[in-house]
C-alpha cells in the first residue's frame, strides 16, 4: 500500500529549491502568484523555508473584484513576505476589446491565467526573480491547468505531489487550516474543481497512487482526460531537419 512521508518530502523539496537557485539563479528571488488556495500557499511557504522570507515575493492578481482575496492576504501576512497587488482587469478587457473576433468561452476563461503569467514574468524580470509554478500532480494528471498560464514557470516544487500530499506538506509547514483546506475553485467559471471534474480529488489521488477507483465511469473519464491533455506536459514539438 502506498504511504506518503510528508516530512521527508517537505525536507527534500526545500533542499531541491535551494539547489535550484544555487544553480539557476544564485541570489535571485522566488516570485509566486498568490491565489489564496493551498497550492500557491504551500509553494510560497516552501520557498520561504528554503530561501528565507526576504527572497520570496508574492503577487496577487485579481481580475476586478476577487471575493476570496482575503485568503491571499492572509497568506502573505502569515509568511511575512513582500507582495504586490496587480489588478489584471484592464489588461484582460483591453485584449478582449481589441481582438477583431468574438472569443470562444474557453478563450475567455483561459485569458486571465495567461495574463497573470505575463504579469509574474514582468515582476520577476524586474526583481531578479525566478517564477514558481504552483501546479500539483492531480491537476496536471487531468489537464486542469492553462497552457502558458498557471502551467508555466521556472521551477515547480509540487508538480509531482497529489492534492492530498500537498495538503499534508502544508500542515507540516504550519499554514493556517483555512488555506490548506480551502475548497478549490477554478478561478475561471466560479465552480469548484470537483464540480467541474465530476470526481473528487480524493478519488483521483487514490487512482493515481494506488490504481484503485470504485466507479468505472469515473475511471474512464480520468483516463480520457489524462490522455487528451498529455500535450500540456510535453515540450513543444519541433521539426528537426535531416543533415
Amino acid at each position: 500500500m502506498y504511504e506518503f512521508n510528508a516530512e521527508k518530502v517537505k525536507n527534500d523539496c526545500v533542499k531541491w529549491i535551494r539547489d535550484f537557485f544555487e544553480t539557476n539563479g544564485k541570489g535571485c528571488n522566488a516570485v509566486v502568484g498568490i491565489s489564496g488556495g493551498k497550492d500557491s500557499s504551500v509553494v510560497a511557504a516552501l520557498c520561504v523555508e528554503a530561501l528565507g522570507r526576504e527572497r520570496v515575493i508574492g503577487v496577487l492578481m485579481p481580475n476586478g473584484v476577487q471575493s476570496d482575496i482575503d485568503m491571499a492576504l492572509l497568506l502573505v501576512r502569515h509568511l511575512g513576505i513582500e507582495h504586490y497587488v496587480v489588478n489584471i482587469k484592464d489588461a484582460v478587457d483591453g485584449i478582449i476589446k481589441n481582438v477583431p473576433l468574438e472569443l470562444s468561452s474557453q478563450s475567455l476563461q483561459n485569458l486571465p491565467p495567461r495574463v497573470r503569467m505575463s504579469t509574474l514574468y514582468a515582476v520577476s524580470q524586474s526583481r531578479n526573480g525566478r517564477v514558481a509554478n504552483t501546479c500539483n500532480l492531480s491537476e496536471d494528471w487531468v489537464g486542469y491547468s492553462t497552457r502558458y498560464g498557471d502551467s508555466a514557470g521556472d521551477f515547480s516544487p509540487c508538480s509531482h505531489l497529489t492534492v492530498q500530499e500537498v495538503k499534508a506538506v502544508g500542515r507540516l509547514l504550519g499554514l493556517p487550516d483555512a488555506l490548506v483546506d480551502k475548497v478549490p475553485i477554478d478561478g475561471l467559471c466560479g465552480k469548484t474543481d470537483e464540480e467541474n471534474l465530476g470526481f473528487t480529488y480524493a478519488e483521483l489521488d487514490r487512482y493515481i497512487r494506488e490504481g484503485v477507483i470504485d466507479d468505472p465511469d469515473k475511471k474512464a473519464k480520468i483516463d480520457r482526460l489524462h490522455e487528451i491533455n498529455q500535450f500540456k506536459l510535453r515540450l513543444m514539438p519541433a521539426f528537426i531537419p535531416e543533415e
